[in-house]
């Protein structure tokens, strides 16, 4: 039999190079080269590392658990204090109710420091910090993680396990709070170790996505998204629907609301939808959905940070639907949230929700709250919302001051139309027309048809009639008209059946 470590190395490498279940495989025969060797340290380790892959890699949670006592049942044999410190984080992994982990990972935390061992210590100290993100607790979480990527940067941490789930826990505190800049700085700072590697862990993959899409940088987010949710396909439901929620949520603000449906089908009840569900019923007008389900996902005190974003589209659809009433409270709360936690996107986010609220009621100052949200969400890094802070301001200086509004809505317009947005440029273009200046149309696309011809032609596919497109692009049921007639020109069709068959065999490939 090889040695543990001989085999240890190989399933490190086998890791490194994406071999996930074959990794898993390695480590298993190093636990048992390990126990032979009488190592229990080491076999506690591996048996540890086998949990993780299992079960944050390819999401196989029972498999984990398992593994996981196993490596418990090895810490209490090594009897040695770093052992016991190891044993505190696993235990925190199993418990299921989150405040029960804190004191468990701070004990881990000190064990560590008395005995000088860097993994196990930034470990703990970074699921701790995440603990205390979820618990509302900020700056104190976002600091320990910090800490815990500059001891990654450091090149102090050696453990794979550690090395990953620092990274895990990092971008999915970032998701939380839409704090792109803080990604953006510690990938930066983090390329040369990151360098001929990969976001590994399936499921910070999905975050790390996440984060792109509110980034702007949709592309990429695609690629990360996707990425994600091929780890996942022959395996846990669970894991892979958290890449199809995200990227669900990036197809509802590109307004590829079809495929954002498909992605979403069968998530209704998970949590993590609540938002891009509710997003896709209001983008399909579907008001009176998206607000039953943004009410009940809102009730109760729940995780601060997952509360705001639910509270700032509550407002979004409460207006929609004329209750202003309903708009004011959940602004109300929204601000309330903020003052508390100090977070950009949960201040600027409260002064966009307020300042549509003045606009509603034409009371308060509309225009300084929005001038508010566009400077938050300039510093935040956050275009889509940037954009929507714009195309409110436009409203709200239409009566007062046209050419400033008309200056708003064209910087919307080009912000939508630079994140190929198109769902919302045409409502930015929509504005723009009522104030009597010209909208662009949008590039050519789709061969022989104008980029408007192309939407058209893909909700006649989706079985919409001509006034439910009008609805969905923001134009009227004669230019809808319009549309069909040029394209069943251009393409030599005959009418809307044609149509329909057309484009679901050119999105088929055959």
């Amino acid at each position: 039999m090889q040695p543990g470590e001989t085999l240890e190395r190989e399933a490190a490498q086998l890791y490194y190079d994406h071999a996930y279940a074959a990794a898993a495989q390695r480590y298993e025969r190093a636990f048992v080269a390990y126990r032979g060797e009488n190592n229990h340290l080491a076999a506690g380790l591996a048996a540890r590392a086998i949990g993780w892959i299992t079960g944050n890699v390819l999401g196989d949670w029972a498999v984990q658990n398992g593994w996981f006592a196993r490596s418990l049942a090895e810490f209490e044999k090594a009897g040695d204090p770093v052992a016991r410190g190891w044993a505190l984080t696993v235990a925190a992994d199993l418990e299921m109710d989150y405040p029960k982990r804190a004191p468990l990972y701070a004990d881990a935390v000190a064990v560590a420091r008395e005995h000088g061992n860097v993994d196990l210590e930034y470990e703990a100290h970074a699921y701790l910090g995440l603990l205390y993100v979820m618990e509302g607790r900020f700056e104190e979480g976002l600091l320990y993680l910090d800490e815990g990527l500059a001891a990654v940067c450091s090149g102090e941490i050696t453990d794979i396990v550690v090395f990953d789930g620092i990274f895990c826990g990092f971008f999915w505190a970032c998701e939380m709070l839409n704090d792109v800049a803080r990604a953006d700085q510690w990938m930066r700072a983090a390329a040369d170790i990151m360098h001929g590697r990969q976001i590994v862990a399936a499921f910070c993959r999905a975050h790390y996505g996440a984060i792109l899409t509110a980034a702007g940088r949709w592309k990429e987010a695609e690629h990360e998204l996707l990425q994600a949710s091929r780890h996942f396909q022959t395996s846990s439901t669970p894991r892979r629907s958290a890449a199809m929620i995200r990227l669900a949520d990036l197809r509802v603000r590109q307004g590829r609301l079809e495929e954002a449906a498909q992605l979403l089908r069968g998530a209704e009840q998970d949590p993590d939808a609540a938002r891009p569900l509710a997003a896709l019923y209001f983008a399909r007008g579907e008001t009176a959905r998206a607000r039953d389900l943004l009410e009940r996902a809102t009730q109760g005190e729940g995780v601060p940070a997952l509360i705001g974003p639910l509270l700032a589209l509550l407002v979004e659809v409460s207006l929609a639907e004329g209750n202003v009433e309903q708009a004011t409270h959940a602004a109300e709360r929204l601000e309330s949230l903020s003052s508390v936690h100090h977070v950009p996107y949960l201040r600027a986010a409260a002064a966009l929700a307020e300042g549509r609220v003045c606009i509603a009621t034409d009371t308060g100052d509309a225009r300084a709250r929005l001038h508010e949200a566009l400077e938050g969400f300039g510093r935040a890094q956050l275009p889509m919302e940037l954009a929507m802070a714009h195309l409110h301001m436009a409203r709200a200086q239409a009566e007062r001051s046209p050419e400033a509004a008309i200056a708003e809505a064209k910087a919307a317009l080009e912000d939508f139309e630079r994140l190929e947005a198109a769902r919302h440029a045409d409502e930015a273009a929509a504005v723009l027309r009522g104030l009597g200046a010209p909208a662009r149309t949008g590039p050519k696309g789709g061969g022989t048809l104008t980029r408007r011809e192309t939407e058209v032609l893909r909700l006649i596919g989706s079985g919409l009639s001509n006034g439910e497109i009008g609805d969905r692009l923001y134009i009227t049921r004669k230019t809808v008209e319009h549309h069909v007639g040029s394209l069943l020109m251009k393409l030599g069709l005959r009418n809307r059946a044609e149509a329909a068959a057309y484009i679901t065999r050119e999105e088929s490939g055959h």
